[in-house]
């Protein structure tokens, strides 16, 4: 099976009422296009960090009353999960797809990472193009424009990642739901490649210190 890319009907899953059957649509719409674009997307992981890298689907099994937002693929080098380590994210909102490189707050060596990104804050803001988007929080959909940060705010919120435990850092791009890319399956996947290849040495400057 190739990747179909992501359809208008993807995306209204999330404006189903209740949980379970909003689950059940994203188990049978939206999980079998992450199996697919998962795999491509470890093959190219694995080739950059020249080790096995793995996927992870959210299951959203904590939930018990409030239907998932937000749904997504990870992979990282770990087999037994992502959450603790560097990653990279794709993933739906109602409105737009997301592709991260992710520290979320239950890394445990994120001051470490911090430090290791202000030590080098030219090189990292460099690394990160104007037309990025970056959020601190992925659990909202706002994020702010690469390009609009001066080298002094990345480092303040550098320094908040490093200081607050619940800040996070997640880098990368936001595609609009009508964007038509997202329904051509090869070229979205291209794209999704580009970004991961384009977003790795950050990945790998996290994973050095771990």
């Amino acid at each position: 099976m190739s990747f179909p890319g992501f359809s208008p009907t993807d995306f209204a899953t999330f404006t189903i009422d209740g949980l379970e059957n909003r689950m059940i649509a994203i188990r049978e719409r939206i999980q079998p296009k992450f199996k697919v674009l998962g795999s491509l997307l470890c093959d190219e992981a694995a080739m950059l960090a020249g080790n096995e890298m793995y996927l992870h689907i959210a299951r959203h099994l904590r939930r018990k009353v409030n239907a998932p937002k937000d749904t997504w693929l990870a992979i990282c080098n770990n087999k037994r999960g992502y959450k603790q380590h560097p990653h990279f994210q794709v993933g739906l909102f109602d409105d737009h797809v997301f592709v991260w490189f992710a520290l979320i707050y239950e890394v445990p060596y994120k001051k470490a990472i911090a430090e290791s990104y202000l030590r080098q804050i030219s090189k990292v803001k460099k690394l990160i193009p104007k037309d990025y988007v970056i959020s601190f929080n992925h659990m909202q959909k706002e994020a702010v424009i690469a390009g609009k940060l001066t080298e002094l705010e990345l480092r303040h919120q550098l320094e908040r990642f490093r200081d607050i435990q619940k800040v996070e850092l997640l880098v990368g791009r936001h595609f609009l739901a009508d964007d038509p890319i997202l329904q051509d399956g090869v070229a979205f996947a291209q794209e999704v490649k580009a970004t991961v290849a384009t977003l790795f040495p950050l990945y790998t400057m996290a994973c050095a210190v771990s």
